[in-house]
């Protein structure tokens, strides 16, 4: 496939016509037109289905529940295309090796189950009852159970990742990986230790009380667009929305709603950011620093001079604790050392100080450009403590957002993929089902990479993801892949790990959200969560590609019932009717009670949040200041020039590309490009357009490089560098994790910038 490759500046704003038209093409690309426009209408709907994109929760008020990039995800799930036998015939793993990522999973959907042959390096058809016969037989032959890994995509739904807990413990591991090892678990950790809850604490109609929305590390125009709506309306009944990001983005500076026909005809967009800093990657938590530091001084001179507190001096009192140790963490911190981390001037510090100081009611949201440093969980306390100082909990309009990736990644760890499960989880498991479920902790992502290599895992069993993909340090983690026993993929697409298979593998093919799901006692619906700890039932409404696809949930029953039996649990039994499943979530996971009958809750129905009750799951029973000093260094281990975050682009979702456009930051048709500062491309002595190599700076003695990357200069703060993920997933050390998570360092990663040596005609121009 050939594209045509630009770099042109995108001058209007996010959304608007440029949306419609994305949503229109890929609508058609689909070869599914009429079905996908069907399929848009009933996103998001009550009796339709929960957006397989991101986990921005519903307005339930929206003619049209969608946006771009979730039209984009349905288009692609919901096309005619499919691989089959004769597609596997015809292509051999090492080929298809050779493919992009784009060309891997645009070829369609699975539609058999197939397994890897090594003497002809091709994948081959297999019977489900022989393939769920093999994952049994591998899964009883290990030494131990701790030999299995279950990974954990954040799409799949709230009983196919209950059901894969329960297997996983009564095999007798707690080894979850998942993807949320791999980016908020710093926002879960970082919270719970705070305020006792590892969730957000608002609701969506919080941000149409807020009086001030400060948002930390993330760009909502390409990853959660919806997400627009909702600035938007705050921005415009008056709401000060204040951006820390460290590249320039056009969804938080502009955005034309697609579903306001005058935005889109005209160039009439609305303001979002009121206030735009660039902080330095991983500098966020010096500025909020710097801003506390701020609110300090401008408190105790009023104080000095009699006026009121600007600080919520009754709710630090009855509801918080450790605060005096937080002040003299902040008075030991000079301004010197929070303007050189930060990369951000007292000045711009002190303004944004002064906008929170003057709202009643502030909202705190981040993503990803918090959550993947050394230090991200202390930056997840140090946004949580400037909230506690104004009392901004428990109150409408008000409390703390971290904003989730794939659309169930939330409900996913609420459903017990946690390689360390909280002991009630586990004491109520065996209440329930009379078993003694394992009590070590498990293994999280990079450990099991880790243990991959170390010949440690018989059996990867994949629910969803793109593991090969989406994890750091690509030759390693593909080596670890192949270096299983068994790796069993289920999938609706083929993607890079099923071309990374152990000495044995199987890909299973699996309905996707928005098809429908029909089991022994009828049609079925599954749950998800989203951000605000909504839970949504889900039905999809299209008619599968093929009888041999089956639902996430009974492909884990079956494996289930093949590895253990029927004399603890009906497997097949729950396969064939999820409201038992259900009965069994409630009947052992808190907030679920009731769980069937609460699925018919129109708009879904809140778990409920004790922090945002005021009551405190910590040691104190009371919130908890954290007065961690700041990092060193965001690279301590490195004097690297160079400071590289790894990111998406517009026309992909995590793994998924769905084309090799990034529209709104100008590239069009290709993916290998590096932005950097226009006086950073100078000062090397090169040119917006050369190609440079990239290599990590690390102490382990593993050369880390990626070649031949474009150069492109934007608007980022200089000696900050940003690259498109999985293309530069090699350069993320698995040896590099953040303190306390586990979570690769991708948005932190020191290197060195070097001209490459091609040939001219491999130049793109």
């Amino acid at each position: 496939m050939k594209f045509k490759t630009a770099i042109k500046p995108y001058h209007a704003a996010a959304g608007g016509l440029g949306s419609l038209e994305a949503t229109t093409r890929f609508v058609i690309d689909s070869k599914n037109a009429l079905k996908n426009m069907r399929n848009l209408l009933r996103m998001n709907k009550a009796r339709g289905f929960d957006c397989p994109g991101c986990a921005w929760g519903d307005d339930n008020k929206s003619t049209f529940s969608f946006c771009e990039n979730g039209a984009k995800a349905v288009t692609w799930e919901a096309t005619r295309r499919q691989i089959d036998a004769t597609f596997f015939a015809q292509h051999s793993v090492t080929a298809l090796n050779r493919q992009s990522d784009y060309f891997l999973e645009y070829q369609g959907r699975l539609t058999e189950p197939l397994r890897y042959n090594p003497q002809t390096d091709h994948y081959e058809p297999v019977s489900w009852d022989d393939a769920l016969a093999m994952i049994g037989e591998h899964i009883k032959a290990m030494d131990n159970p701790n030999q299995l890994e279950l990974y954990t995509s954040g799409r799949a739904s709230n009983e196919s990742s209950w059901l894969f807990q329960l297997f996983g413990r009564m095999v007798g591991t707690n080894n979850f990986p998942d993807c949320s090892n791999m980016c908020h678990e710093a926002s879960g950790a970082g919270l719970k230790r705070s305020i006792g809850v590892g969730k957000g604490t608002i609701h969506l109609a919080d941000f149409e009380k807020a009086d001030a929305i400060f948002v930390f590390g993330q760009n909502p125009g390409t990853n959660h667009p919806r997400m627009l709506h909702s600035l938007r309306h705050a921005a415009d009944r008056g709401a000060r929305i204040v951006t820390f990001n460290t590249l320039r983005e056009r969804g938080l500076e502009r955005f034309a709603d697609p579903q306001k026909p005058l935005e889109v005809v005209t160039p009439m967009a609305g303001t979002i950011s009121s206030a735009y800093y660039q902080p330095n990657l991983g500098g966020d938590m010096a500025a909020v620093r710097g801003m506390a530091k701020a609110l300090l001084e401008t408190q105790r001179q009023r104080l000095a001079n009699g006026e009121a507190s600007i600080f919520d001096d009754a709710f630090i009192a009855q509801h918080t604790h450790g605060i005096e140790d937080w002040f003299a963490q902040i008075d030991a911190t000079d301004w010197q050392t929070i303007e050189q981390q930060s990369g951000l001037k007292q000045q711009q510090l002190r303004e944004a100080a002064a906008i929170w100081q003057n709202a009643k009611r502030v909202i705190c949201t981040w993503a990803m450009g918090i959550t993947q440093h050394k230090h991200s969980l202390n930056t997840v306390r140090e946004i949580t403590n400037l909230q506690l100082l104004g009392g901004h909990l428990g109150k409408p309009g008000a409390g703390l957002c971290p904003v989730r990736g794939h659309s169930n990644v939330q409900g996913n760890r609420t459903m017990g993929i946690d390689e360390k499960p909280p002991v009630a989880l586990l004491d109520s498991l065996a209440r329930h089902f009379n078993f003694e479920p394992p009590r070590e902790h498990g293994h999280h992502t990079v450990e099991a990479i880790s243990a991959m290599l170390r010949d440690e895992v018989k059996v990867l069993l994949a629910l969803g993801g793109n593991l090969a993909a989406a994890a750091p340090d690509t030759p390693r983690t593909c080596e670890a892949l192949r270096r299983c026993g068994l790796t069993v993929y289920i999938s609706t697409k083929l993607n890079r790990s099923h071309l990374m298979p152990g000495k044995q593998s199987l890909i299973l093919p699996t309905l996707g959200r928005t098809e429908e799901d029909m089991q022994a006692s009828g049609r079925q619906f599954i749950t998800v969560e989203d951000s605000f700890s909504m839970v949504h039932a889900s039905e999809g409404i299209g008619k599968p590609l093929a009888a041999t696809q089956r639902s996430e949930t009974a492909i884990v029953a079956g494996i289930a019932h093949a590895t253990l039996g029927s004399e603890k649990v009906d497997w097949l039994a729950l396969a064939g009717d999820y409201n038992l499943i259900r009965d069994h979530i409630a009947a052992t996971i808190p907030g679920f009670q009731n769980f069937n009958v609460r699925c018919e809750e129109p708009g879904g129905f809140w778990l409920g949040n004790a922090a945002a009750d005021l009551r405190f799951n910590t040691p104190s029973g009371k919130a908890e200041f954290c007065a961690a000093a700041l990092p060193l260094s965001v690279c301590p281990e490195t004097q690297a020039p160079f400071v590289l975050q790894t990111l998406r682009s517009h026309d992909q979702y995590n793994t998924t590309i769905y084309g090799l456009d990034d529209r709104y930051r100008g590239v069009y048709g290709q993916r290998d490009v590096l932005f950097m500062h226009p006086e950073d491309i100078r000062a090397l002595g090169l040119n917006d357009g050369d190609r440079v190599d990239i290599e990590t700076q690390s102490t382990d003695g593993v050369q880390r490089r990626v070649e031949a990357f474009r150069l492109v200069a934007y608007d980022i703060p200089r000696g900050n560098l940003a690259a498109y993920y999985p293309e530069t997933n090699p350069l993320v050390p698995l040896t590099r994790f953040g303190d306390g998570t586990g979570t690769p360092t991708s948005k932190s990663i020191p290197v060195m910038i070097t001209a490459a040596h091609v040939r001219e005609n491999q130049r793109i121009a």
